[in-house]
């Protein structure tokens, strides 16, 4: 008994002893690892963190695309049609204003030294329709034409003149009634779609409605933006030639004036 005991006993001890060096072994083993996860979940939020936003050119982008490529297609066809049209109206008014006193005061000078060929030469080698309006004055009054006649023709050149600078509004303007018309047109054909959807899934979901309405919406505000954008441009456009307009009737005022005043002492 005491023999079986001691042969039960030291068995049961190894046993145990060495269950519990595996279960350390086991327990070193694993024990590098939970740093690991540790990291890897510190290291998550770290990476959410640094996620990058999204950005204005991008959402942009997403709602253009949610809107539709057909009528927001067309409308920003007629957006980039617009401001082509502006951006070339722009150079050429800023082209055609030039320094109308300065012009004048050469004209009386070469006038006073009675050489209205160098007062024609100046208003032709001088930029603008003011010059161009001088220079056909010039001419009229060379040719021995009376100050009626050339009053007359400077108002009738004004008017061509007057034209040219005019040149292009309507298309400005045709373009800021149609970029809204094509937004409406793409809101009413979306919400005809939505409705469809509506109908397709026989229940008035909100998500449906909602989704459905935001899609025929954008139409209409990227049209209403490009209307906006296009109205800017034209107020300006439309200003700048009134000013060049205004310019234009003082300056054949003051040129026929010194016209009258030399055409007394020949």
């Amino acid at each position: 008994m005491v023999a079986g005991l001691f042969t039960f006993g030291i068995s049961n001890l190894v046993v145990a002893q060495e269950e519990q060096a595996q279960t350390e072994q086991t327990e070193q083993v694993a024990a590098p690892q939970t740093p690991a996860v540790e990291t890897v979940q510190e290291v998550a939020p770290a990476a959410q963190d640094e996620a990058a936003p999204v950005t204005f050119r991008e959402s942009i982008k997403k709602q253009f695309i949610d809107g539709g490529p057909a009528f927001m297609g067309i409308v920003l066809v007629i957006l980039l049609i617009g401001m082509a049209i502006s951006i070339e109206r722009i150079i050429y008014l800023t082209l055609a204003t030039a320094n109308s006193e300065k012009l004048l005061k050469g004209i009386e000078a070469k006038m006073q030294n009675g050489d209205v060929e160098g007062a024609k030469q100046l208003c032709k080698d001088t930029r603008g329709p003011v010059a161009s309006i001088f220079t056909q004055g010039l001419i009229r009054y060379q040719d021995g034409q009376s100050l009626e006649e050339v009053e007359k023709a400077i108002v009738a050149y004004g008017s061509v003149q007057g034209g040219k600078l005019e040149s292009g509004l309507s298309w400005i303007g045709l373009c800021i009634s149609l970029a809204p018309m094509f937004g409406f047109m793409g809101t009413v054909i979306g919400m005809i779609k939505a409705f469809d959807d509506i109908a397709a899934a026989g229940d008035m979901s909100p998500t449906i409605v909602a989704s459905g309405m935001k899609v025929a919406l954008l139409t209409t505000v990227f049209g209403l933006i490009a209307a906006i954008i296009l109205q800017i441009f034209f107020n300006f456009i439309a200003s700048k030639i009134e000013s060049i307009v205004n310019d234009m009737e003082n300056s054949s005022i003051s040129f026929m004036d010194i016209l009258a005043k030399y055409n007394n002492k020949k």
